[in-house]
């Protein structure tokens, strides 16, 4: 079982105002921003394998970013982005399979070949799917939404092992969280629309994912979400 939450004191953010952290000095850090699901995604990564100690959160303001972000950490200039052995990598699909690798703690995939695999299609799956709800926003929202809705309900069927994507929590699990986080506080916000409403399993998909440790503290702030998706896709 995952490592249970301890409440961490999250640090504030650095700006460009900030002294860079003592760059490569064999600290493990892991570059975020609070609000951004890409970061959220490594960062639940890090809490379920239980390595708060190991893996130290830095999170970066990319309202104002620092220039030695860009100059001396990560020249792409974008969270997540993980400093560790001398070296920066970026991506969150990469630094899922990075972390789960080279770090202790439970494995993020089962050894069941059609469950990896159902695995690999789901992961590959999430940019389309992100995409066309972000899309479905300037449309018919609920209608063109839907569908992708659907699609996560009827993924959510393949296993009855359990009520997560492989039936057993998953890195699938963690690819598609902080996204359907964000949409369903947003279609309920903007549209008054209830994305797991005629989706059971989407409903349990949601509330059992809200009863995990590793998750509960990277949720996003829905005073920051609301404002940042209008302007973003209604403007």
């Amino acid at each position: 079982m995952a490592a249970s939450a301890v409440e961490e004191i999250l640090p504030p953010y650095l700006d460009s105002t900030s002294e860079p952290p003592p760059l490569f000095d064999g600290t493990t850090r892991l570059y975020v921003h609070f609000q951004c699901p890409y970061a959220q995604r490594v960062w639940i990564v890090r809490n379920y394998k239980g390595l708060q100690d190991e893996i130290k959160l830095v999170p970066i303001d990319l309202q104002n970013r620092p220039a030695w972000y860009k100059e001396k950490v990560y020249p792409e200039n974008k969270v997540p982005a993980l400093e560790h052995n001398g070296k920066v990598i970026g991506e969150s699909l990469d630094l899922i399979k990075y972390i789960d690798a080279n770090f202790k703690g439970p494995a993020l995939l089962p050894d069941d070949p059609a469950k990896k695999k159902f695995a690999e299609e789901l992961i590959a799956y999430c940019d389309t799917f992100t995409k066309n709800v972000w899309s479905s926003f300037k449309g018919d929202p609920i209608k063109q939404a839907g569908a992708e809705f659907d699609y996560l309900e009827k993924a959510l069927h393949k296993f009855d092992d359990g009520p997560f994507f492989l039936g057993q929590f998953s890195e699938v699990d963690i690819v598609y969280i902080p996204f359907v986080e964000r949409f369903q506080i947003f279609f309920q916000e903007e549209w008054k629309y209830d994305i797991t409403s005629g989706r059971p399993n989407l409903a349990k998909w949601i509330e059992e994912i809200n009863k995990i440790d590793a998750y509960k503290p990277t949720k996003c702030d829905p005073n920051h979400l609301i404002p940042f998706y209008r302007s973003r896709f209604l403007a």
